[in-house]
């Protein structure tokens, strides 16, 4: 049969294990050409944008899909696009859930006859329901996942189509997540595409994956080896003869492992998988933010009666080793590293979920400069483009499914997460930095429907990828067994905003780590919230549900939270809650209705609050200096204090010109207590030298009377 998804949902076409398996095919490795050779890939794919041109209505419209209907009225608009990015964000609880369509023109360009056509869409939530020409292409269910459904049979090359797309985010009982803290916006926000290719070619519809699988085994400072396997489908109507190579290529493109298999014969609309094992030379390691070193994985399909490259594929290689150690917590490539990091969510102000390539490149820039070693990319799979940039910055990633909170007991939502699981997987196999694969957070109960659920998402873990680690945030009960389904747990503790004291984290960890010493943990999230226009001088710690969020707290309670963390390297990982702020509709807190204000920089991005820098003054090894409360800039009281966070020895302030002391501190955290000032404007300025270079930071405070 044709490479073809279900009509009702696309499907995987693996039966098992396949990716656990790797079926090596002989003993013998490729080697490192004697003389260095370059390799450029042929290009026999071709990708074609869709991201403009479409029209939609929000609503339910009968007969959207039919190519004659009429769609002149609806908004013109490109995508990604979200039909929530307003009313997901302004408190209430009540915003738009249920359908939304999409419509535009799609002409293939003449010169693609021939090729085996395929849309591809990197995220609709929650369930898609494409059409070519009224012609129902399948359905999607999960708002995550990219999807894939063959078209070759529905577009004609020259002639114009029309593609319709129904899109809902209502409840759906069988859909993970049921339920979860933030806003489950609508619509197609991601980016869509048609992608030719050669009716022999690496399989498409492997659960939208790359049909190219690379495993690593014994990679150590001498040698790595790589298992790889190329999944081929043959869509011609006689069997042809194929050859895989595999080309290893280091970041200059100079060639370090080349090998091809002997020719085989696929069957007429069949599928072939191929093993092929690679050996690669004095391997330069993916080491984190130190040394994130990229190879390069390129699989030739070549036709062996015509000799003809038919298909390529490349994908990112980076050659590590990671492990958990109960004692001493995370290792890459045999050497401790301290994960410590944020959580992140795929949303920003005005443009909610559709975000842009240049939106994810910003939110990583901002990730690398606080520091980063680690990312819980919650509660979610995330765009492509995230991992690819955690991969090239050297970011240790926790990737994880959208099981939040709640099941239904049924099959169909057994089917459907387990599902969901498979696609994260398959499609972020080759990510280097991914270590961590989450099988879900915070299950509000521990019954025997819930725990059977997690037991079968650990084993799919440990049928499809063995060599990474699975994991579960917890926020029940320390011996909760929902937390013992993973190879490792990690706990959800908010100590100082949700009950008890932020002083009280580590006792809570070695409490845990004495009377379980073998286990492995780390905490998930823990942090508080924050509106960096409210302020206050050492604030009492403020309701959560409450009106007012001090700035000041959430850096006091990070501050005390840190420095626990960092003094406990039994503590694999650490993850803030959350880096940026972002859309939950139904939170009316820090007076800012509809948003959870627990990150630590504004959903803007255009503000970097106070705990932001005391990160950044312990975690990145750029130069720090900064001033805090510094957005506290009316004043009614003149007795205050100045504080400063920064990775100098020493720091000196002036008062209005006036010096009012140098400190020195072995915690990042300078303070100048008993400062007065006058009526009126007053500048202070605090300066340091970092490895020889000055540095300056000043702010203007301006008393009033009360």
């Amino acid at each position: 049969m044709n490479e073809l998804p279900s009509r009702r949902r696309v499907l995987g076409t693996f039966a098992g294990s396949a990716l656990a398996t790797l079926a090596v095919g002989g003993t013998a490795t490729a080697t490192t050409p004697a003389a260095a050779q370059t390799y450029s890939p042929p290009a026999p794919r071709t990708r074609l944008d869709l991201n403009s041109g479409w029209r939609f209505h929000r609503g339910d419209v009968a007969g959207a899909q039919a190519p004659a209907f009429d769609d002149s009225a609806w908004n013109a608009l490109s995508v990604p696009h979200t039909w929530n990015a307003q009313d997901g964000a302004d408190g209430g609880a009540n915003y738009y859930r249920g359908v939304g369509w999409y419509r535009r023109r799609v002409t293939v360009p003449a010169a693609l006859a021939g090729k085996m056509l395929f849309l591809q869409f990197a995220g609709a939530n929650q369930v898609a329901d494409v059409w070519i020409d009224g012609t129902h292409l399948g359905q999607h269910q999960g708002g995550y996942a990219r999807f894939r459904f063959a078209a070759t049979a529905q577009l004609t090359p020259g002639r114009e189509s029309v593609l319709a797309v129904k899109v809902s985010n209502a409840h759906n009982a069988d859909i993970a997540p049921l339920g979860a803290d933030y806003t489950f916006q609508g619509g197609i926000y991601r980016n869509v595409s048609l992608h030719a290719v050669d009716k022999l070619a690496v399989r498409m519809l492997d659960y939208a994956g790359p049909g190219v699988y690379l495993r690593q085994r014994s990679v150590s400072a001498t040698s790595a080896t790589v298992d790889v396997k190329a999944t081929l489908f043959n869509n011609n109507s006689t069997s042809r003869s194929s050859v895989v190579r595999v080309v290893i290529t280091d970041a200059a493109g100079t060639i370090v492992a080349d090998r091809s298999s002997t020719s085989q014969r696929i069957g007429p609309n069949s599928g072939l998988d191929v093993d092929q094992t690679l050996t690669i030379a004095n391997p330069r390691r993916w080491n984190g933010l130190a040394d994130p070193y990229l190879y390069s994985a390129h699989v030739e399909i070549r036709d062996a009666t015509a000799g003809t490259v038919t298909d390529v594929v490349t994908e990112p290689l980076g050659l590590r080793s990671f492990g958990l150690d109960s004692t001493s917590g995370f290792t890459l490539n045999g050497k401790h590293l301290s994960l410590h990091g944020v959580n992140l969510h795929q949303d920003r102000a005005d443009r909610g979920w559709a975000e842009s390539d240049a939106d994810h490149t910003q939110d990583f820039a901002l990730i690398k400069e606080i520091g980063a070693t680690a990312v819980r990319m919650a509660h979610y799979q995330h765009d492509q483009k995230d991992y690819s940039l955690a991969d090239a910055a050297g970011v240790v990633v926790w990737a994880e499914i959208p099981l939040v909170d709640a099941i239904t007991d049924s099959n169909a939502f057994t089917d459907s997460t387990t599902y969901q699981l498979r696609e994260l997987i398959r499609q972020n196999y080759n990510h280097p930095s991914i270590v961590f694969w989450g099988i879900g957070n915070e299950q509000r109960t521990d019954n025997a429907a819930t725990n059977e659920l997690l037991e079968g998402l650990a084993a799919i873990v440990r049928s499809e990828d063995p060599d990474r680690i699975s994991t579960y945030a917890n926020n029940l009960g320390d011996d909760a067994e929902v937390g013992g389904h993973a190879d490792t747990t990690a706990y959800n503790k908010y100590f100082g905003w949700y009950g008890g004291s932020y002083n009280d984290l580590g006792g809570w960890a070695d409490n845990l780590h004495r009377t379980e010493p073998e286990r492995t943990f780390a905490v998930s999230e823990f942090g508080a919230g924050a509106n960096p226009s409210q302020h206050a001088l050492n604030p009492a710690q403020p309701s959560s549900g409450g009106s007012f969020h001090p700035e000041e707290y959430q850096a006091l309670l990070h501050e005390a939270s840190w420095k626990q963390l960092a003094a406990r390297p039994f503590v694999w990982g650490s993850f803030v809650w959350n880096m940026f702020d972002f859309a939950s509709d139904g939170r009316n807190e820090g007076s800012r209705p509809g948003i959870n204000d627990k990150g630590l920089v504004t959903r803007d991005r255009a503000i970097r609050k106070d705990a932001f820098y005391w990160y950044k003054a312990n975690w990145s090894t750029a130069p720090t200096l900064y001033i805090t409360s510094r957005r506290w800039t009316a004043r009614t009281d003149a007795a205050t204090e100045l504080k400063v966070y920064s990775n100098a020895s020493e720091v000196t302030a002036t008062l209005n010109g006036t010096s009012i002391g140098k400190r020195s501190s072995t915690d990042r955290i300078f303070h100048w207590d008993g400062v007065t000032l006058r009526p009126g404007p007053n500048t202070l300025t605090v300066s340091a030298s970092i490895a020889g270079v000055p540095h300056t930071d000043t702010v203007t405070w301006t008393l009033t009377a009360s």
